[in-house]
């Protein structure tokens, strides 16, 4: 065996695509100075746990962290998936934080992936798991993913600080993703949406719902948004509620939106907490959440900003072809994910903005990444 030749990263921004792409790509790397001036240095316990998710469901890969944890060594295995796996998330990050990565690695894993991950379903910060399943899996379908075995279950919420959620995921295999042409946005045909509450009255729910609907019936016929009320053990660990909606267009494209509200945790690293702070009342929450929708929509582009980094990595992972999209405005994470798949895969997209409609066209052709475990049917 050669020696292992490593990529020397600094920082611990954008860690989560790095270990992902790392992984697809074989590259073994070494991420240093993880925040090595904060007060709280080294790697977060979301970041920990996502590693010991990353050793889940990957056969062989070496992880090892320094006694500070401002240095971290990866190494990566073979991508193993598997059935009946558990993982808990923890409470310092949603689980949506964990399934856009566990998501494209289980793509190109042996066996498909069957998997429970415990935690936290609905949080500020992160992409809740309603946005996951209404928007983020069918959208996985235009790379030709099968939909048959591409599921999210919600057993239990679980809202912070406490937590209490638990989803069931399952992802198939491919033999690899198909090049995409992707360009045209359509127009808003309906708009789904669910509202939750855990722990606390159901009439927030309906409050969110007529807020909400205030806003959507002045420009649309079609507009149904349902309640998922919980209780008892399925209703998570804290009280907390939120809407998550979804404006489908006549192209077959899915623009989301959420708003969760909870009482939020302690500082960065510090202990959970629950603070007695004023909640935003559902009313708001309700007329927030349908405002932030329309303002993705008039951005325009085939997707929202919260998955443009998704986007693009699909794109980015296609066979030797050209894929073709167009979004609304660049995201922060959406330029971040560009650097690191130039960075990873060598695969440099062509950024165009088209002045007519204020969008951005990109263009890639993929790195042609092939699952070789998948045999040909």
């Amino acid at each position: 065996m050669g020696k292992t030749t490593y990529k020397r990263l600094p920082g611990s921004q954008s860690l989560r695509q790095r270990l992902l792409l790392a992984s697809l790509s074989s590259t073994a790397i070494i991420v240093e100075d993880i925040r090595s001036d904060s007060t709280w240095p080294g790697l977060l316990p979301h970041e920990v746990s996502l590693l010991r998710l990353f050793e889940k469901v990957c056969d062989d890969c070496v992880v090892e962290i320094n006694e500070t944890g401002t240095k971290l060594k990866y190494k990566p295995g073979i991508i193993v998936g598997g059935r009946n796996l558990v993982h808990d998330c923890g409470l310092s990050r949603s689980i949506g934080y964990f399934l856009e990565p566990l998501i494209v690695l289980a793509l190109f894993a042996k066996k498909p992936l069957s998997i429970r991950l415990k935690g936290i379903t609905n949080d500020p910060k992160d992409p809740s798991v309603d946005t996951f399943r209404s928007a983020t899996l069918p959208m996985l379908k235009r790379f030709g993913i099968p939909t048959e075995g591409l599921d999210l279950k919600i057993e239990n919420r679980g809202v912070a600080p406490f937590g209490g959620g638990e989803i069931l995921l399952s992802i198939p295999i491919v033999q690899c993703l198909t090049a995409v042409t992707w360009m045209d946005e359509g127009m808003v045909k309906r708009i789904r949406g669910v509202t939750f509450s855990t722990r606390v009255s159901v009439q927030l729910e309906n409050t969110m719902i007529h807020s909400a609907r205030g806003i959507f019936n002045r420009l649309l016929p079609d507009v149904h948004i349902f309640t998922d009320h919980r209780v008892g053990p399925q209703a998570g660990k804290s009280p907390g509620y939120g809407i998550s909606l979804v404006a489908e267009t006549t192209s077959g494209c899915f623009i989301s939106t959420d708003t969760t509200v909870s009482y939020r945790r302690g500082e960065e690293g510090g202990e959970m907490e629950e603070e007695k702070t004023e909640l935003v009342p559902a009313e708001d929450v309700g007329q927030q959440s349908a405002s932030a929708l329309l303002g993705e929509i008039e951005q325009g582009g085939v997707v929202d900003s919260a998955h443009q980094g998704l986007l693009f990595l699909l794109c980015a992972l296609c066979p030797q072809d050209v894929s073709k999209v167009r979004v609304g405005k660049l995201s922060p994470y959406g330029i971040e994910t560009l650097r690191n798949i130039r960075d990873f895969l060598g695969v440099k997209f062509i950024i165009k903005p088209d002045p007519s409609t204020e969008t951005v066209i990109l263009k890639c052709v993929g790195c042609g990444l092939k699952n070789l475990f998948r045999k040909i049917s």
